[in-house]
């Protein structure tokens, strides 16, 4: 049995110095024969979690530790043997990082000193010299025995007789040696990327990088028996590596988390203290009494908060409500919180789980003991009030936010891979610029060639090899939307807390998936963009209409306003705004709100895939009956016409049809969420088929069920929360209907929000009968506003926020500087608001000084004319005489008119949109010649036609459950038309989708009652007829929805989404191909 444990190994927690996730290390420690392992990250225990789940998986002990380097350029590493010597640890990063800033950890000896209790440190010296000398003395005078010194091989002259002399140095000082690695990555075949991180780390290219590079090349984790051979001179160096870990006990699992006591009342107890509020608001919202099933359920959910010790966790959560009610703050509770009578008497969310008849469980269970997740959406704008409220009521020593790991995507790889490897900065971009939104798959070698790129070239070809090894590497820590976790003590004992890059803000190491496997209890403060504008448009209509409504005013169901839905009137409203919602809802016809939740649920990636849609779409058109083997199913399944769209429903199949307990169905639930990663669907199959069975359904019901149950995957979508979604896109409807001058004014404030861009957002309240009236210096503010019109709905004035490139600070100026009198030239508007002449320029370029008779050309004419600043002599003679004088009397000049389609070009340049007109209304007598149709005229073709439409693009998309397929939504003068290219016909217009802003599509019409799509066959880019309008460069930026160019984010419940590893490492051990390795000349090179 080896004696040896390895102390000094760093994982790609150390950014952009390690390459290897702690996962990976484990796994090859255990391979290796390994009985425990240190993992310990350049000041930083970001990576602990990852490596306790390591341990679990592989029974390999985590050693949890941490690299801490000096500001005197010494560098120790710190293994806590107890609790408490964590918390010191996690102390002295804290203490660091609030001096370093983000991303930096600042600390001296005396930092060390003062948290050395219970602590292991280990200094990793340089060369057996007077300073090492100085070094191990105040080792041992703070450490004593606790005090070792490194040894590690360097692979350069003379390295037997410095580890020789270090050893007889540490023990003439009275300390100890220890053998270590000093371990960059689990494999050697990683060498390569680590040279590449480096040298991305120190922003220069390898060939730059010399003296800067990881000294030797032995850096992969050996195994114990290597190691002892390697130091066989110095076997008391490798007990010392067993006895360190023998003393360092200390275990991840020890992390005792304590949510903070809630005194809401004086003398109760935090449980007390809940039912007494939750008993309070059941009697108001029930004068009369309340009825049986809510006393039922209340009594049910207070005795099992009660057992499990949430009740200070609802408290938290109501307080927070509650002050952002006090503000005038619009929120509104979702999730599985949803699910709970408690949240929905406090007001926490809006719906009522009796009525709704949601499962409790499915939030919190007894057997399951996990902390529950309560989310709560704000207004985005106001949602930093909040968010400060709880720093300064919990303090800023117990809450933070969570981390979220910033990992490298395609893109980024590819570019930064690129830039060290010495490739044209064009030729990265010619590579990413085809690469879909969020992508982690990496660049494939046809796309190379497509690009008539030499996919043999050595260092091209090094480059995507390596770009794939980095994608799903940890870059930065950046901070959660809104996850808190709150303590009752402090919570640097537990994690170290680090600055965050926004003003005011804190951040945690871990992000959720490590509090998760901890165990702490978080709440969720997120920003939801239409609850900013639904708040805007209920002010705006106050405001300007005199009408006072609210989010909870809008309960009773509206005919007209489902009669808008049906018709997929919908652009602008929340979540059903999409072009798969859009084509739903014609086939859906919602006709009340409960249709309205299912339509929310429906269109998603889990029904979807289990194949849930077309049979409910055809029992809802009345083409297929509904069946319900047993009558208890019915009474399940009946309001989804039998098929189970909802995860509480699979729930209470599984409890109804095949005897599951609640807590069963709960791990069912729980088990959707890793089928396809655990393969863990045969326990539960036999249980719920074999079940339903004995129960005497028929085994194929059994087997569908079954079947939609896991093609729910990871995405099924839990009832309450497409509640709490249907409640807003109710109330955006209603809004979009009833006042679509208002709609549009809060839709254009809030941008950038939703999936379409400001251009469709105006044509869109065009159509619905709204003036829209242009920016002006004279009548804008920097919102939208609303004005007095002869039309049935008020006007809608373009606020400056809608120019391109002019900052707030400036258009907020010229609005006060106006007040009641309005501007009556260019330069006064310069000299009254003291704005810079960039300022005003943007403003001419928005023919904003329309209203001074001056179009956009005099406009910009004038704007030339002005100095930087006012003259001193001609602004004191104006503040003595009270008026303005010209600095300078220009004669008038002439200038040519701009032709119509330069000006419409120019409003799409500086506003995103025109009042003019649509670009492609000036191509449509050459497109006429092509024989291309107009959108509007595809509705008149008979279904299966092959035609050719053109349109700038709007859209593009490619949803995870469409297997690839892409979705793209084109727009020309009379309206929009929807394409789908097959996987196969998108690889060969890739270029075109990705780079056009102008597309022709061909293909075949395909008509689904109101639903029409083009099945493109082809793609033809005519970005040069767009160029043509105005003899300018010229491309229309395709809206917020877009996903080639915004894509969110990889969904990271989808299996494929990388855990803390990288995408494409190879077998362990593995000998890499001689010709992948690229032989570099450096100068600069020992």
């Amino acid at each position: 049995m080896a004696t040896y444990v390895e102390l000094q190994v760093t994982s790609h927690f150390s950014f952009l110095r390690g390459t290897s996730s702690p996962e990976e290390l484990f796994a090859a420690a255990a391979l290796l024969g390994h009985s425990a392992m240190g993992l310990a990250d350049w000041n930083t225990v970001a990576g602990v979690v990852r490596g306790w789940d390591g341990q679990k998986a592989t029974g390999v002990r985590m050693i949890p530790g941490a690299r801490v380097d000096l500001v005197d350029g010494r560098a120790l590493l710190l293994y806590p043997r107890t609790r408490a010597a964590w918390s010191m640890l996690t102390r002295l990063l804290s203490i660091g990082k609030g001096r370093g800033g983000k991303g930096k950890c600042i600390l001296k000896w005396a930092d060390i000193a003062a948290h050395a209790d219970e602590m292991v440190g280990i200094l990793l010296p340089d060369m057996p010299d007077a300073i090492t000398r100085d070094h191990l003395r105040e080792l041992h005078g703070v450490f004593g025995a606790r005090g070792f010194c490194a040894l590690s091989l360097r692979r350069r002259p003379d390295d037997a007789e410095r580890l020789h002399r270090l050893d007889a140095l540490a023990r003439a000082n009275g300390v100890r040696s220890v053998a270590t690695g000093d371990i960059l990555y689990h494999s050697s075949e990683r060498r390569p990327l680590q040279d590449v991180v480096s040298a991305i780390r120190e922003r220069c290219t390898i060939d730059e990088l010399g003296f800067r590079r990881e000294r030797f090349m032995d850096r992969d984790l050996k195994s114990p028996a290597e190691m002892e051979r390697r130091f066989a001179s110095f076997p008391d160096a490798i007990q010392a590596s067993a006895d360190i870990a023998e003393r360092c006990s200390f275990d991840l699992g020890e992390i005792q988390y304590q949510y903070p006591y809630e005194q809401v009342i004086e003398g109760r107890t935090a449980q007390q203290a809940l039912a007494a509020l939750t008993e309070e608001a059941a009697a108001k919202k029930f004068p009369e009494g309340i009825p049986q099933r809510y006393r039922d359920q209340i009594d049910h959910e207070l005795t099992l908060i009660g057992q499990l010790g949430y009740a200070p966790y609802f408290l938290t959560v109501n307080s927070i409500v509650a002050e952002s009610r006090r503000r005038g703050i619009l929120c509104q509770g979702r999730g599985s919180a949803a699910n709970s009578c408690v949240c929905y008497l406090l007001g926490v969310t809006s719906i009522d789980p009796i009525q709704h008849e949601l499962l409790f469980e499915r939030f919190v269970s007894g057997e399951r003991r996990e902390p529950p997740d309560i989310d709560v959406d704000f207004e985005h704008e106001r949602r930093e009030e909040i968010i400060q409220w709880i720093y300064e009521t919990y303090g800023r020593d117990r809450s933070a936010l969570t981390a979220v790991v910033t990992r490298y995507r395609t893109r980024g790889a590819v570019a930064e891979v690129g830039k060290a490897l010495g490739l044209p900065r064009d030729l990265t971009k010619m590579l990413t610029g085809l690469v879909w939104g969020w992508s982690m798959d990496g660049i494939p070698q046809e796309r190379v060639e497509s690009l008539n790129l030499n996919s043999e070239d050595h260092r091209l070809k090094l480059t995507l090899e390596l770009a794939r090894q980095l994608i799903g590497t940890p870059r930065h820590l950046s901070q959660h939307p809104g996850g808190f976790v709150l303590t009752q003590d402090r919570l640097d004992d537990l994690v170290p807390i680090e600055p965050a890059r926004m003003e005011d803000r804190q951040i945690i190491e871990w992000d959720k998936d490590d509090i998760d496997a901890l165990k702490f209890m978080k709440v969720d403060v997120l920003g939801l963009g239409m609850l900013g504008c639904m708040n805007r448009a209920f002010n705006l209509l106050e405001q300007d209409k005199g009408l006072k409504v609210t989010m909870a005013d809008l309960q009773d169901d509206d005919p007209d306003v489902y009669a808008m839905i049906q018709k997929a009137d919908t652009l602008g409203v929340f979540q059903i705004e999409s072009r798969a919602q859009m084509s739903m809802l014609p086939r859906m016809k919602p006709r009340k709100f409960y249709d309205l939740v299912i339509e929310v649920a429906i269109v998603r990636p889990g029904p979807i895939q289990g194949d849930m849609v077309h049979p409910y779409l055809r029992r809802r058109e009345g083409k297929e009956k509904p069946e319900y083997p047993r009558p208890e199913l019915r009474a399940v399944l009946e309001k989804t016409l039998g098929v189970p769209l909802f995860q509480e429903q699979a729930m209470k199949v599984a409890i109804v049809g095949a005897g599951f307990t609640p807590v069963e169905a709960d791990q069912l639930r729980r088990a959707m969420a890793t089928f396809k990663l655990t393969g863990g669907v045969s326990h539960f199959y036999d249980k719920l088929v074999g079940g339903m069975v004995t129960r005497g359904y028929p085994k194929d019901f059994a087997e569908r069920t079954f079947k939609q149950i896991e093609g729910f995957g990871s995405y099924g979508f839990p009832e309450s929360h497409a509640a709490s979604f249907a409640k807003i896109a109710y109330a955006s409807c209603w809004m979009k209907h009833h006042h679509p001058d208002v709609f549009c004014a809060a839709l254009l404030n809030a941008q950038p929000m939703g999936f379409y861009a400001p251009a469709q957002i105006v044509q869109d309240a065009r159509k619905h009968g709204v003036e829209i009236r242009p920016v002006s210096i004279n009548h804008s503010h920097w919102d939208c506003t609303l004005e007095k019109s002869d039309g049935r709905y008020m006007a809608v004035r373009l606020g400056f926020r809608q120019v391109t490139g002019l900052a707030n600070i400036h258009g907020a100026a010229i609005v006060a500087a106006r007040g009641p009198s309005p501007y009556d030239s260019v330069e006064e508007v310069w000299r009254r608001a003291g704005t810079p002449r960039a300022a005003i320029e943007r403003l001419a370029e928005a023919d904003a000084f329309q209203c001074l008779a001056e179009d956009r050309r005099q406009g910009l004419w004038k704007v030339k004319g002005l100095g930087e600043a006012p003259l001193p002599l001609f602004a004191a003679a104006d503040a003595r005489e009270g008026g303005l004088s010209p600095e300078g009397i220009e004669p008038g000049v002439a200038l040519k008119a701009m032709s119509a389609g330069r000006e419409v070009v120019e409003d799409y340049r500086s506003l995103q949109l025109s009042l003019r007109g649509h670009p492609l209304q000036f191509l449509r007598s050459q497109l006429d010649d092509m024989r291309i149709v107009k959108c509007a005229d595809i509705t008149n073709i008979r279904d299966g036609r092959n035609i050719e439409v053109a349109g700038v693009i709007l859209v593009r998309q490619r949803p995870g459950s469409a297997k690839g397929v892409l979705f793209v939504t084109i727009e020309d003068e009379t309206g929009v038309a929807q394409g789908i290219l097959w996987p196969d016909r998108f690889e060969i217009y890739r270029r075109q989708v990705m780079s056009a802003s102008m597309i022709a599509m061909r293909g075949r019409l395909q008509k689904e009652g109101e639903v029409i799509h083009i099945i493109c066959d082809r793609i033809t880019d005519h970005d040069d007829m767009l160029r043509s309008i105005a003899r300018v460069d010229f491309a229309v930026r395709p809206s917020h929805g877009d996903g080639a160019t915004n894509g969110g984010g990889p969904d990271p419940r989808d299996p494929g989404f990388p855990k803390g590893r990288t995408l494409s490492y190879r077998p362990f051990n593995l000998v890499p191909d001689e010709e992948e390795m690229m032989r570099i000349r450096s100068h600069d090179f020992h």
